[in-house]
């Protein structure tokens, strides 16, 4: 939906699973609360970073279908964040014509939250500058068992010929089909695993695991990763010799 142009040697799309946060907090005697609100500190570097950059799409993965099981405090603050954050920043994502989306079971956020988030999705619908994706009680395998749910209902409507899916067709079913395919897959914190993120859109991303934690990641940490991505070979399954042929 963005009309912005941007530049050819960057990703169209960056995700970011943003680990440490707890970690981070308990290096320095902090409680895991504390942590969780240094991240979204961090989230405000990184989207307005990414924003000034010209990245069209930017996708944070804010909270897992796994991250229900964590204990009840927990995920009480982690349910208060999103208030505190577009409380700040909404104004400003306004005025940068920011749109605000989210993919992820919203029906399973505390009534407080889902308001919240409902509202910055709905006052920043004609944004046309950069697309700003929430993964909210997010995970992959859920997005596609949803898929498969979605198109089921259509072919008992008659809306879908199972001999015609492909693809393509398979992706409009996903939470946020607008989405395009992600180029970059950041994860901080020093882990090694996707985690059940964007496991469709994830299929040909390059992907950088960062020892940073997340709540240190700033812009000099994105334009670093930026820097890798451009130095890399894209193959989508060619060999070198063909990416360079152009076939």
């Amino acid at each position: 939906m963005t009309s912005r142009p941007y530049p050819d040697d960057l990703p169209r799309h960056v995700a970011v699973i943003m680990d440490g946060n707890g970690r981070w907090a308990e290096a320095r005697g902090l409680s895991r609360s504390d942590g969780h609100r240094a991240g979204v500190d961090a989230v405000r570097r990184v989207v307005r970073a990414a924003d000034d950059l010209g990245i069209p799409w930017l996708t944070l993965y804010a909270f897992s279908s796994e991250n229900w099981n964590r204990p009840k405090a927990e995920v009480d603050t982690l349910m208060r964040l999103p208030e505190e954050y577009f409380e700040q920043e909404l104004p400003e994502a306004i005025e940068r014509g920011t749109r605000i989306l989210t993919i992820g079971r919203r029906d399973r956020l505390p009534p407080h939250t889902r308001a919240t988030v409902e509202d910055a999705v709905a006052r920043t619908r004609e944004g046309r500058g950069m697309n700003l994706v929430f993964g909210l009680s997010y995970g992959g395998r859920g997005e596609l068992v949803e898929a498969a749910r979605r198109m089921l209902r259509d072919q008992e409507m008659g809306r879908l010929n199972p001999e015609a899916l492909d693809e393509k067709t398979f992706a409009a079913y996903l939470d946020e089909p607008e989405m395009p395919d992600v180029d970059l897959l950041i994860r901080t914190g020093g882990e090694s695993r996707v985690s059940n993120f964007l496991l469709w859109k994830i299929a040909y991303a390059e992907i950088l695991f960062s020892e940073r934690m997340w709540p240190e990641f700033d812009r000099a940490h994105l334009e670093a990763a930026l820097g890798d991505f451009r130095n890399r070979e894209r193959r989508y399954g060619l060999t070198s010799a063909q990416v360079r042929s152009g076939e």
